[in-house]
């Protein structure tokens, strides 16, 4: 995978966990460990208590080769493994990322093909991936199971320090010449290759397209001047010989970091390390160390172009323009902390700056694709700048940039503002996750690439003490940063991009001048030879693989029975309200789902549009500058979000509505109250200007992530004519709800729309058709349901307001001990007219790859082939769809998927082929109905699948299941008891019956390049 930067704000987001009690913690147990303590190779070199994240940091490194060593002790069974190798490419050939890709491919003891997708299916793992950075190269894993932890780590170790690095795999995942259709020689020759297709896709959406040149243009005298994933073209020059040498001086003990973190003993981990790898190495002194930038004594300006957007909000305003500063080293951890601080005092929110500098005169639709603090390189960058914007203002706009800098300089900012943004990291902070090993891995990961110190990223709280004991020191602290780094920086690019009509055909026309020329150079041998090996790399993907060299465990090591979820029901003000006490560590969760069943249809399309501005137009006495600043000082975000929740019973019934969502400190929790009663009682649908600003926003935030999440799209798609929830997921949610915000954005005149929102508030703000739930401490849950109380109290006069335009079907109670009837149930509505039917839906788009899917209507979550389907899907994935859509195709993804709503999902992403892989989807199911499968097959699916059903829960969410959708543990444990239960024959028969051709009900979409094919079949409707 190739990997996009994060700020540091976005990193810290994911820091904090369930602590789970025991007589000694495993924090505590960390502190025994001595400096200078030789333990398995290794020697303990620091032993740091982190109590604002508590656990316990032990560094060591290992006495033969050098490799460092982070572990991070703490009560969490989630534990966490990572390696990861500083990789600094110095050309465009995408040497780092094949070689991610290709050490996933077999190793010494694990020779089987693929071992990594195989292990996907042979363990219990909570997360396992591997990501290619600017300067490094990360394997990351985490499970909760100690023997599957084992497991993992011997097949990760033997991955990277020994892999087999076979030509045939570096021809599959890297490039490779091959015939288009591999058992005709006479047909034409192409480029083919799982990362050749990857970057294709990722250099078809334009903002990554800006980003790279971005960073290439900025830092242009090392490894950061080249693509490290690879610009396709550059890929098609890398040979069998760079990537086995890359490996051989990058892939090293010496280059290396080692992390863990959890509950598990350290001790073991090291044995293991030692013992299954280090113990083989000598000390290198690999070349690696990435040099500072030479620094600019004179700004630079520079231009690049890419595709049109025809989903723009503007069509005419196409051009972004940036400016972008170098800034310190990313090892003063210090000095890092404060410049992300200052970058979203500078850039976040609506009373930032250069949000009301840039955003609101509305010269463009939204901030640049690279906006803010960057830490991923060894230098940190900022930028600022406007996307969606015409040509003629881009002069405007550099000179804007310069004087915010200069207002800034010379009044700094509010101190409500600087308060606001600590108490946000407060509650990052408190915030608990589940993925905090992982977020952590992330976190450390480029400071630490540096040779910066990890630990002392940690000490988050003594980064607040410090920052703000200097503006107590000195009033003017921040605005001497932003002279130093900003005014006087001459270390400052401005770039800018615009829209070529003809990008997409010159991309094009350039990698077939590239093929040809590689072409040309053959020999008639060389064409035979090409010819062979593709026959051959051919027979390896059609060979059944053995993969009993491979660690896994069994069915057998699954717990039987699910761990019980206590919550109470009660009622405030006559609203039913679910109270989930737990360890949420000071913070409260609310969360209001209120349906919309009486809602007037035509109204429905808004109703994202409504969810999305309605927390950003200002309420009450505050307008909306002041309820950001009030929502950032209280709370840890306020949002409301549409919900399709299809029935468990019934695919033909749903539950319509949208989920309100905020959580606080205890402290804050009336603050917190009170800002809902004023969005209750009197949000500000009065301001057109802030609507038009909002509208930009939303309709470029839309079209920029088609190219990323196109397979989403295209399922959300097909799914569309299969169910009446999954046609108004496509109204809320799908390529219907992109088209109708562009058309929005084009709109002169937005009073009409504005006129809307209190009509839909109406309908959806009413206490009528509302059910809440709370997740709090214990200790804090009596105060918590007195705030619900007087919540309700003080918006009850707006029931009255109400007549349903359609009756509710039927009633699903909560909780399933209470009656039918009960004031705690879901209201279900039902579409007369919807009729299940076929289509096949075609979008055009300027892309070189494809996003493919078909859905197909199935049955409902308690249905007792419901489990059958689940394994169903990922067995398909794993042992046949992999090898045909990503191994054969080259796409970079694609699989099948049972979904919550009653419809099994086929998919690909990144796809160079269309046709082939909806004939691979079909063929899938011949595969299934004739019985190809065996029983290692079935078990190591039914593994796959119960890794995701009990993925661990943060405290937040615990009885969200069923709050929103009504599973209760009784549900829960009876899914469980059929996935234990489905049989080989089971799949057989479900696949026959429901998505067998002439017994299946399905939707085809696909997104993607000109295709004429489809375009001359009446049965695609072409978008």
């Amino acid at each position: 995978m190739f990997r996009q930067s994060k700020t540091f704000l976005s990193k810290l987001r994911c820091l904090s966990v369930l602590q789970r009690p025991k007589s000694i913690s495993a924090a505590e147990r960390a502190l025994q460990y001595v400096v200078g303590q030789k333990i398995h190779g290794f020697t303990v070199r620091e032993v740091t208590p982190v109590p604002d994240l508590f656990l316990t940091a032990v560094k060591l490194d290992h006495d033969v080769t050098g490799a460092q060593y982070l572990h991070a002790a703490r009560d969490d069974s989630n534990n966490l493994f990572s390696v990861q190798f500083r990789t600094t490419p110095m050309d465009n050939t995408g040497v780092p990322h094949i070689l991610e890709h290709t050490v996933l491919c077999g190793s010494q003891r694990f020779p089987c093909r693929d071992p990594f997708f195989k292990m996907l299916n042979r363990s219990l793992s909570t997360f396992m991936n591997a990501f290619t950075a600017s300067d490094y190269t990360m394997y990351p894993f985490s499970t909760q199971n100690a023997k599957d932890f084992q497991n993992l780590l011997s097949v990760y170790l033997d991955a990277v320090f020994f892999p087999s690095l076979r030509e045939l795999d570096f021809w599959q995942e890297g490039w490779r010449l091959e015939n288009e259709n591999p058992t005709d020689p006479s047909s034409p020759l192409m480029f083919k290759g799982v990362v050749f297709n990857e970057m294709k896709g990722v250099f078809s959406d334009n903002e990554r397209v800006y980003a790279q040149h971005l960073q290439n243009k900025l830092l242009p005298d090392h490894t950061y001047s080249v693509v490290s994933g690879g610009e396709p073209l550059a890929i098609t020059d890398l040979t069998w010989e760079q990537l086995k040498h890359f490996h051989a001086t990058h892939y090293h003990p010496s280059n290396a970091r080692f992390f863990t973190y959890g509950d598990l003993p350290l001790e073991q981990h090291l044995k293991q390390i030692e013992e299954e790898a280090l113990c083989k190495f000598q000390r290198t002194d690999p070349d690696t160390a990435v040099p500072a930038q030479t620094l600019w004594d004179k700004p630079r300006e520079d231009h690049v172009t890419c595709s049109l957007d025809p989903l723009a909000p503007d069509p005419t305003k196409q051009n972004t323009l940036c400016v972008s500063y170098l800034l310190g080293d990313i090892t003063d951890t210090f000095e890092a902390f404060t410049l992300s601080l200052l970058s979203s005092l500078m850039i976040s929110g609506p009373n930032s700056p250069f949000y009301k500098a840039l955003i609101e005169p509305k010269i463009g639709t939204d901030f640049s694709s690279v906006v803010g603090y960057d830490g991923s390189t060894k230098q940190a960058s900022f930028s600022v700048g406007l996307q969606g914007m015409a040509e003629e203002n881009i002069e405007k706009v550099k000179c804007i940039i310069s004087q915010t800098i200069d207002d800034i300089i010379a009044t700094g900012f509010e101190e409500e503002r600087i308060e606001a943004l600590l108490h946000k990291i407060e509650i990052q902070m408190k915030h608990q996750s589940t993925s905090f090993g992982l977020a952590l891995a992330s976190y450390i990961a480029s400071c630490w690439n540096h040779d910066g110190d990890p630990v002392q990223l940690l000490k988050i709280s003594e980064n607040v003490a410090r920052f703000r004991q200097c503006l107590q020191e000195n009033p003017r602290y921040i605005q001497d940063k932003v002279q130093h780094y900003f005014k006087e920086n001459t270390h400052q690019l401005t770039l800018s991009m615009s829209p070529d009509e003809q990008y997409v055909e010159k991309q094009s026309n350039a990698e077939q001048d590239k093929l040809q020329q590689k072409i040309q150079a053959l020999s008639d041998a060389a064409r035979i030879d090409i010819y062979e090996k593709g026959l051959q790399l051919l027979s390896e993907q059609c060979k059944t693989q053995d993969a009993s060299c491979l660690p896994a465990l069994k069915v057998s090591d699954i717990e039987p029975t699910i761990p019980r979820t206590p919550v109470q029901m009660g009622a405030a003000g006559g609203v039913p309200v679910q109270y989930c006490e737990q360890p949420t560590n000071g913070m409260v969760y609310f969360r209001a789902m209120c349906n919309l069943n009486t809602l007037p249809e035509d109204l429905k399309i808004y109703v994202p549009l409504f969810c999305s501005v309605i927390t950003k137009l200002g309420c009450g006495e505050f307008d909306y500058r002041q309820q950001a600043q009030q929502m950032e000082l209280k709370t840890g975000g306020m949002s409301v979000t549409p919900q399709i929740i299809s029935d468990t019973a019934d695919l033909d019934l749903y539950e319509q509505g949208i989920l309100l969502t905020s959580a606080c400190l205890e402290r804050n929790l009336p603050d917190m109250f009170h800002l809902w009663s004023d969005l209750f009682n009197s949000p500000h649908f009065d301001d057109e200007e802030r609507l038009r600003v909002l509208v930009m926003m939303s309709a470029q935030e839309l079209s920029n992530g088609i190219s990323y999440s196109g397979h989403v799209y295209a399922m959300t798609r097909a799914a569309r004519s299969l169910t009446p929830a999954a046609d108004l997921q496509e109204t809320f949610g799908g390529m219907d709800q992109v088209k109708f915000m562009k058309r929005m954005a084009e709109m002169t005149d937005l009073t009409s729309i504005l006129r809307k929102l209190p009509r839909i508030k109406r309908h959806l703000f009413n206490p009528d058709n509302m059910r809440c739930a709370v997740n709090a401490t214990p200790q804090k849950m009596e105060d918590t349901a007195v705030e619900v109380e007087r919540f309700m109290g003080n918006i009850t006069s707006l029931r009255k307001e109400r007549k349903p335009v359609r009756p509710v079907i039927v009633e699903r109670p909560l909780d399933p001990r209470a009656p039918s009837g009960s004031a705690a149930s879901r209201k279900l509505v039902s579409e007369a007219r919807f009729k299940p039917c076929q289509m096949k839906t075609y979008f055009e788009l300027p892309y070189p790859v494809n996003f493919v899917s078909e859905c197909v209507r199935t049955v409902p979550f308690t249905h007792e082939d419901y489990a059958s389907l689940c394994i169903l899907g990922r067995m398909m994935t794993a042992k046949f769809l992999h090898g045909e859509i990503r191994e054969k195709g080259g796409a970079y993804g694609g699989g099948a998927r049972m979904g919550g709503n009653g419809l099994f999902s086929f998919y690909s992403y990144r796809d160079p082929n269309c046709s082939q892989t909806l004939a691979a989807f079909r063929s899938g199911v011949e595969w299934a109905r004739d019985g190809r499968f065996t029983q290692q097959d079935v078990d190591e699916a039914k593994l796959s699948v119960f890794s995701a059903v009990d993925a661990p829960i943060a405290p937040s969410e615990k009885g969200l299941g069923l709050f929103l959708n009504g599973v209760s543990d009784e549900l829960k444990q009876a899914h469980r008891e059929r996935l234990f239960a489905v049989t080989h024959k089971n799949l057989i028969d479900v696949a026959g019956r429901y998505l067998g051709i002439g017994q299946r009900t399905c939707g085809v979409a696909v997104l993607g390049p000109k295709n004429e094919n489809i375009k001359k079949d009446p049965s695609w409707i072409v978008k």
